[in-house]
């Protein structure tokens, strides 16, 4: 027995197989989506789209391929300058390490008296404001320090003065001190049984001193 359906334009059941509706003669109209044409285009659309998406993922698959190798080489040279960097202040530390370690040695092979002139001097100079010849003659003396010659001239070598200003400082005494003139002042500064500055020292303390 045939399946029976409805006429779409009456209602009256009739059987599936039947090529028009007996009560109102319209034809019996297959659906739409089972005819031969609307399976064939459906069949190519769902081709066409399996074929989109993989050329989509082989696309994707390449572009992934390519961007690969920038980052390696952008992380290639990114670590390339971090052992350039280390290995630079690996460098200046082991320089910095040999020049401490170079002073140290230097300074531990300086005998006991040439360390002990040297503090004098250093005293002589900040305290007294002696000059360079003045401080030689007062460590070597025998009736100053006593040091040999080798260790006082290792202290004159080695002391942080300034000698135009241990001169003016000397000046600015005499003035202050003992009411001296200028002419006066500058000939004890330069006297071989005073001061024993320089003449430049003592020019320079001079015309440094107040009205």
């Amino acid at each position: 027995m045939s399946k029976m359906i409805k006429c779409k334009t009456c209602g009256v059941d009739i059987a599936k197989s039947a090529k028009s509706c007996p009560g109102c003669g319209a034809k019996n109209k297959k659906p739409f989506y089972t005819r031969w044409w609307f399976i064939l285009i459906a069949i190519f659309i769902i081709i066409g789209a399996l074929g989109g998406n993989k050329g989509s993922n082989e696309s994707t698959t390449a572009s992934t391929n390519e961007s690969t190798p920038v980052t390696t080489a952008k992380d290639e040279s990114s670590s390339s300058v971090d052992a350039s960097n280390d290995s630079k202040d690996s460098t200046d530390k082991d320089s910095t390490d040999k020049d401490s370690a170079d002073s140290d040695t230097k300074t531990d092979s300086v005998p006991i008296e040439y360390k002990s002139a040297l503090k004098k001097a250093q005293t002589y100079s900040d305290r007294m404001y002696m000059s360079k010849a003045g401080l030689y003659d007062q460590l070597t003396s025998e009736y100053g320090e006593k040091f040999p010659a080798e260790a006082a001239q290792y202290a004159i070598d080695n002391v942080k003065a300034d000698w135009n200003k241990n001169a003016l400082e000397k000046a600015k005494t005499y003035q202050k001190s003992m009411s001296m003139s200028k002419s006066a002042i500058h000939d004890q500064l330069i006297s071989e049984y005073g001061e024993k500055f320089t003449e430049d020292e003592a020019q320079y303390a001079i015309s440094n001193l107040e009205e």
